[in-house]
């Protein structure tokens, strides 16, 4: 009993300290809710842990991860990825996969349909478009009577000439309209344009300029006296002047379908000189009636042949061209059955 009363009353200097681990905190405070004034000796225990460290993560962690295993995860642990939020990703991945397939598909549907609609409007073009063009351009030329649009050399029937020709060229606009709508290709988002060869181009221009150099050379001749017996100009205006003037509306028809890269520009001098010959065989009526010279009557009968044998030229590249485009088909056929 004294030697108890003796130990607590020394100084807790002489007291004997033992260092307690950090991480028995519980057993710590067991002791200072007793008040022992010694500690008895725990000992550690070691846990072995095998850590898995996360090698890419996502953009929100600045740092590696470390991710503890549990003793029944065992091997099993992310064992369908080696990144973590791979299968997330994947499963993100394929649904918005199927998502976008399925909106093609709708989208696909949805434009068909249209298209579809429109190859039955097409249909009835075939029959509308040259009906068109014979009811302006050959009709009137071959039925109507010229003295109803002939009266005179003056200027009124220069004038309705002119208008004539002005109604089988409206009519002929339509024709190419329609023409160029059914070449088109079935499906709209595919390109139908269609660049003629630069050889092609060369020899229509110096085809025009000839036909159209010729008539102004007679008409300088005339005016100058080289040609006798001399001719006035309100006579040679009725008839070569709509002659003159169809030419160039010709000529700027062709450059436009040139640079459209229109799929007519084969067809557009087609047209242009079938009508050309039938307007010159009526400058030629108009020339008996006028008792225009012989030069001049000369000089339209050469014109007539110029142009027939530019429009068989004409129809000769229209062969090749179908030819060609039935070469590149075969060829295009060829490669695809090879790739």
């Amino acid at each position: 009993m004294n030697q108890g009363m003796a130990s607590l009353a020394r100084s807790p200097s002489a007291m004997s300290i033992t260092r307690i681990p950090q991480g028995h905190s519980k057993s710590l405070q067991l002791l200072k809710a007793s008040k022992v004034p010694y500690v008895l000796p725990f000992h550690r225990i070691h846990i072995r842990r095998s850590p898995v460290c996360c090698t890419k993560f996502p953009q929100w962690e600045p740092s590696p991860v470390t991710y503890a295993l549990t003793e029944k995860a065992g091997d099993k642990f992310l064992d369908k990825s080696s990144e973590l939020f791979e299968t997330l990703r994947s499963e993100s991945s394929d649904s918005r996969d199927e998502a976008s397939i399925t909106k093609a598909e709708d989208r696909t549907d949805t434009t068909n349909q249209p298209v579809a609609q429109l190859q039955f409007l097409k249909w009835p073009l075939w029959l509308l478009g040259p009906s068109v063009l014979l009811g302006t351009g050959m009709v009137p030329t071959l039925w109507l009577p010229i003295s109803t649009i002939f009266i005179g050399p003056n200027v009124v029937s220069l004038l309705s000439l002119i208008g004539l020709d002005c109604i089988f060229n409206l009519g002929c606009t339509l024709f190419l309209l329609m023409a160029d709508y059914c070449a088109k290709s079935k499906n709209l988002g595919q390109a139908s344009k269609s660049k003629p060869p630069v050889s092609y181009q060369f020899w229509n221009l110096v085809a025009t300029l000839t036909g159209l150099a010729i008539p102004l050379m007679m008409l300088f001749g005339s005016q100058k006296g080289y040609l006798q017996p001399q001719l006035p100009f309100i006579p040679y205006a009725v008839l070569l002047g709509p002659y003159i003037l169809l030419l160039l509306v010709q000529m700027l028809t062709e450059m436009l379908t040139w640079h459209w890269e229109s799929p007519i520009w084969l067809v557009t001098p087609v047209v242009y000189e079938a009508y050309r010959v039938l307007q010159l065989m009526r400058g030629l009526k108009l020339g008996v009636e006028l008792s225009a010279p012989a030069w001049m009557m000369h000089t339209i009968r050469g014109q007539v042949c110029w142009w027939v044998l530019i429009l068989g030229v004409q129809l000769m590249r229209v062969a090749w061209f179908a030819g060609f485009t039935a070469r590149a088909q075969r060829q295009l056929s060829s490669a695809s059955a090879d790739a």
